[in-house]
């Protein structure tokens, strides 16, 4: 039974830290917190200028692809940089509600059924709260247009005047950032950007699954078959996969996710199309051709050559999108120069273990792909790397920039954000664990390296194992530690957790310490009557 298992964690965790204490519900002494989410994280409001009438577009349920359609679908302007919606009364806008933290919570706060499914931020919210967060004070949000490109001039400016704020609300203390996927590239551009602003008010910024190099399985697919933002039957009442992409394809933000050309790539993204290639002979045969980063862009020009979406009974032409292509490579070069203000920490944590789209492939030897026009109904293949499953780990763990820490963890892009491996270190590097008898000369902190969890069921019976590694990591471990096994074998003990109807046993095997390093090993059982 999972919740027995949590319990086992939970207690081994306190264990670990050598100390049990009460967690104050509101602590006065943490820096402030602003989560930054990442491409269609935050919750989007239409307003008509001429009524005043606001209302949510993304996300919602009821009438969902109507108002995404006549309220968000927009095109770029190459003057401004920024896509402005096609309905010329409308205005987006992010409401502001809780300090920001609305927005970025839970996408449909409507939403009574199956609502994990458009959570954000929720799970870390509530976590950092439990820490002694309090929102307005210690914990803010940042949400944003996330069609616009992540160096917009306008949202730039309201990231600045939101670190002011903050820092003003939070007594003059500097600010820990906390960005996730797309969130990384828009915190990347204003430290390039701004990077006074950034120095005055920043004291930490932490980056979780940034697409830092691009995300290319994800962006391929995205440009020639559309996205959808949740899977399974949720998807049924959300916006559909083709007018997610008819909106895409005018967003900046997008195309400055494409795979970056000058990156050295260990494993190299692919656009793939079984073809069938006719010889001079008359006969034919079907090839498999292989294009490279640089000339898939000629592919999504063809592909994408006769696109186009119907508003307001006129159809509109709606191509591959060249000048927004020009707009995401200066934002990459703009990218590429930035640094670290020297009084800034930066951290990263990355997804991995998980199959992640790299190169994709359309067609078959059977179905060979013969007008590139149709691709949009192929179902594409992958090859896949190690990543979080939208962002590959090669590209979340090359930020070009002078890192404290960069620490890979087993999850899923989005669900990464909720993963207690995750909540663990933040709550390290975020000196949220405070220890009244803490000394930092004998400083320790303790890192997941394994986590791996199995369920079946068995004459009636549900068995669920777990294992979970970690490392205690310390320059000058204490006396306590080191006597833990002094002989040089590893000390074994076990916990055990019961409940009516159900039983979880653990074994807790603690290695001897090797080079500052000690290894903590948990392996768990629990069984449970299947209800």
């Amino acid at each position: 039974m999972a919740v027995l298992l949590d319990e086992i964690v939970q207690s081994l965790e306190l264990w670990l830290k050598l100390i049990t204490k009460p967690q104050p519900y509101v602590d006065p002494n943490l820096d402030p917190v602003l989560l930054v989410p990442g491409i269609a994280g935050s919750v989007l409001n239409a307003v008509d200028e001429e009524t005043g009438k606001e209302e949510r577009v993304w996300v919602r349920i009821l009438g969902a692809d109507y108002a995404f359609r006549t309220k968000l679908w927009s095109r770029f302007d190459p003057s401004t940089g920024k896509t402005e919606s096609l309905d010329p009364k409308t205005k987006i806008v992010v409401p502001e509600d809780r300090s920001g933290l609305y927005a970025i919570d839970a996408l449909d706060p409507d939403l009574v059924f199956g609502q994990e499914a458009v959570y954000y931020f929720h799970d870390m919210i509530v976590e950092l709260i439990k820490w002694g967060y309090q929102e307005g004070k210690t914990l803010f949000g940042f949400g944003y247009d996330f069609r616009q490109s992540n160096r917009l001039k306008e949202t730039l400016d309201r990231l600045a005047a939101r670190l002011e704020a903050v820092y003003t609300a939070s007594g003059g203390k500097k600010i820990n950032i906390i960005s996730h996927s797309m969130g990384g590239l828009l915190v990347k551009c204003f430290m390039c950007l701004h990077s006074d602003v950034f120095e005055k008010y920043v004291k930490n910024w932490i980056a979780i699954a940034a697409p830092f190099q691009g995300a290319p399985g994800y962006v391929t697919s995205t440009f020639l078959n559309g996205m959808s933002f949740v899977d399974g039957w949720e998807s049924n009442f959300f916006i559909s996969k083709w007018s997610f992409h008819q909106l895409l394809i005018e967003c900046p933000s997008i195309y400055e996710l494409m795979a970056c050309l000058d990156f050295q790539w260990e494993h190299k993204p692919l656009l793939e199309m079984w073809r069938e290639r006719l010889h001079g002979d008359g006969n034919s045969q079907i090839i498999l051709e292989s294009y490279p980063l640089a000339d898939s862009v000629d592919i999504f020009k063809e592909a994408l050559s006769s696109n186009t979406f119907n508003y307001n009974g006129e159809d509109i032409p709606l191509p591959y999108n060249t000048e927004i292509l020009k707009w995401a490579n200066e934002t990459r070069d703009i990218m590429s120069r930035a640094k670290v203000p020297p009084q800034v920490k930066f951290y990263n944590i990355y997804g991995v273990n998980l199959e992640t789209p790299h190169t994709v492939c359309y067609g078959d030897e059977q179905t060979p792909v013969t007008d590139l026009q149709q691709l949009r109904y192929f179902q594409p293949t992958y090859v896949c790397v190690d990543g979080d499953g939208t962002v590959p780990a090669e590209s979340a763990k090359a930020d070009g920039l002078r890192a404290e820490a960069r620490v890979g963890v087993p999850g899923e892009h989005r669900g990464i954000l909720c993963e207690h491996h995750v909540f663990r270190i933040l709550k390290h590097w975020l000196k949220a664990d405070h220890d009244p008898y803490y000394n930092p000369l004998n400083d320790y902190v303790v890192l997941p390296t394994a986590f791996e969890m199995e369920k079946h069921k068995e004459k009636g019976l549900e068995v669920t194992s777990l294992k979970e590694e970690w490392e205690i990591i310390a320059d000058n471990q204490d006396d306590n530690h080191k006597n833990i096994t002094a002989d040089g074998n590893p000390m074994v003990s076990s916990i055990s957790v019961s409940q009516e109807g159900a039983e979880a046993r653990a074994t807790v095997t603690v290695y001897p310490e090797n080079e500052g390093k000690q290894h903590v090993e948990l392996n768990a059982l629990s069984v449970s009557v299947d209800a």
